[in-house]
C-alpha cells in the first residue's frame, strides 16, 4: 500500500459558469460555493466567446446533433472562467455541480449546483473537466501557463 494519500495532492480543474449563470445571477453564489467547499479560484476571466473558440473548445463534440445548439447556447452571453485548485478538484468539482442534466440533479443531487441554477440538459449553467487530461487541456485553452506554472490569460480571449 501506497503511504501518499493522492487526495491531498494539489490539483486543478477548469470550471465555467456558462450564459445563463451569469445571465441569471448565478455567479457570486457559485463562486461562494467554490470557496465554502475548499478550493481556491487561481485565476479567473469574464468573458464574450466567439465561435470559433467555442467550435474548437468543444471540437470532441462536432459531430453530435446537438452541437449548432451548443455553439450558439455558449456564444449567447459572457461567461467566467476560472482555475479552481485544491486537493481532488476535479472529482470534488464534478460532485459539487452534479449531474449534467439538472432535472435529474434536483432528483437525485438537490444540493448541486447544477440543481440550483441549471435549467435544462443545455443550459446547465457551469462546466468542470471531466479528466486530469481535459483539465489540463482546458486550462491552456483559455489560460497560458508561465514557466513558474501559474497560468495566465490569453491576450486573445
Amino acid at each position: 500500500r501506497c503511504s501518499a494519500d493522492s487526495s491531498t495532492e494539489t490539483e486543478r480543474t477548469l470550471a465555467i459558469i456558462k450564459p445563463d449563470g451569469v445571465s441569471g445571477n448565478h455567479t457570486n453564489s457559485v463562486k461562494e460555493t467554490i470557496l465554502n467547499h475548499g478550493f481556491k479560484i487561481k485565476e479567473e476571466s469574464f468573458i464574450q466567446l466567439d465561435e470559433d473558440h467555442v467550435k474548437s473548445f468543444y471540437a470532441e463534440h462536432s459531430s453530435r446533433s446537438f452541437f449548432p445548439s451548443l455553439v450558439e447556447y455558449m456564444t449567447s452571453g459572457p461567461v467566467l472562467i476560472m482555475v479552481l485548485e485544491k486537493g481532488n478538484a476535479i472529482a470534488d468539482w464534478r460532485t459539487l455541480i452534479g449531474p449534467t442534466d439538472p432535472l435529474k440533479a434536483k432528483v437525485t443531487h438537490p444540493h448541486s449546483v447544477r440543481a440550483i441554477c441549471g435549467l435544462n440538459l443545455q443550459n446547465n449553467c457551469v462546466h468542470g473537466s471531466d479528466s486530469p487530461q481535459s483539465a489540463s487541456r482546458e486550462i491552456s485553452f483559455f489560460f497560458k501557463t508561465t514557466s513558474s506554472g501559474h497560468a495566465s490569460q490569453h491576450d486573445e480571449l
